[in-house]
């Protein structure tokens, strides 16, 4: 099967692939065509996955469709973007249409959950690697941003966290688990759904923001770092879930939180006068700290006392975590 041949049978023909709003000519041209509104943003983000360093050399093709294009949507979601459009470069080793196939039903499975579509890319042969390029749109002036975080704001996350990394040994297979405590954990690593309508709910209310892909302590010291404030994260007051507590307890499992990443979560400072209006709506919200004079992440322990930072936040060409 020639190139052009595998897009039109396996993408082209998907339903993300289809015509859509903010879509003026998508795949079938050397390029596609977007629509912007008068007074808006194009927000643009790249991602790269590679075969043994960003998921396990042989996954499941369904459940890889639906990661890459997750974490790719994860970065419109930071910045307060809507989506519009995505491209995808997708090197295999070989054409293996079963593979291709439930590669391409997970990606628009993603797609649809996210209203994004699929608007090009390219397929080339080599090692197994997926680059995703997402377009979003945003208001001018109301992009959330890593600088922007003022003293007295509060530090939130929007969900539980270290979940994904506490799946990591079961998607390794080092690990077993109870079915239900697997499945929930799984679930979390294997298809992380973009916190989309909360990066719209902080457009005018949040002063900094970012997705939590390296570890909490890691991300936080971006915004601390952008913003020239210093990010005071109470550990008690970290969101925790039933299944990872289960599987790891309660010490490993703060652990995988603040320092496991690929949660895909929301970190972001909020004036505290914002905070009862989102929770009145039901945003998802956990308070975790505040922002302090000063520089870098101070981490306060069970008795609120700062502690050693663990170690801990991905760095691709760094030969340890740290």
């Amino acid at each position: 099967m020639g190139e052009f041949e595998l897009i039109r049978h396996y993408f082209a023909a998907a339903s993300c692939a289809q015509a859509g709003e903010g879509v003026a000519l998508g795949i079938g041209d050397d390029c596609a065509l977007l629509e912007l509104p008068a007074g808006e943003h194009l927000a643009i983000s790249t991602d790269t996955l590679v075969a043994g360093v960003h998921f396990p050399e042989s996954p499941d093709p369904f459940l890889l469709g639906q990661r890459a294009l997750a974490v790719s949507v994860s970065d419109l979601a930071a910045m307060g973007a809507a989506p519009v459009g995505f491209t995808l470069a997708l090197t295999l080793p070989s054409v293996q249409p079963d593979w291709l196939q439930a590669f391409a039903q997970g990606l628009d499975q993603m797609a649809q959950r996210c209203a994004i579509r699929l608007i090009g890319g390219d397929t080339t042969r080599g090692p197994l690697s997926l680059t995703l390029t997402v377009f979003g749109r945003v208001p001018a002036g109301m992009a959330l941003t890593r600088a922007g975080a003022q003293v007295g704001d509060l530090v939130c996350v929007g969900g539980e966290l270290g979940d994904a990394a506490g799946a990591l040994p079961l998607v390794l297979g080092q690990r077993q688990a109870e079915p239900m405590v697997a499945k929930a954990l799984l679930a979390r690593y294997w298809s992380p759904m973009p916190q989309l309508e909360l990066g719209l709910a902080l457009r005018g209310k949040a002063t900094a923001a970012l997705d939590i892909s390296d570890g909490l302590l890691a991300d936080c010291g971006h915004i601390a770092a952008a913003s020239a404030v210093a990010l005071i994260i109470e550990q008690a007051r970290v969101p925790l879930s039933a299944a990872l507590l289960a599987l790891a307890g309660e010490s490993m499992a703060h652990q995988c939180a603040l320092t496991g990443g690929d949660d895909y979560c929301l970190a972001f400072t909020l004036p505290a006068q914002y905070l009862p209006e989102l929770q009145l709506a039901g945003i998802p919200v956990w308070v975790i700290g505040r922002v302090a004079a000063g520089q870098g992440v101070t981490l306060l322990g069970p008795n609120g006392q700062p502690v050693q930072l663990p170690h801990g936040g991905y760095q691709h060409f760094g030969s340890v975590r740290d």
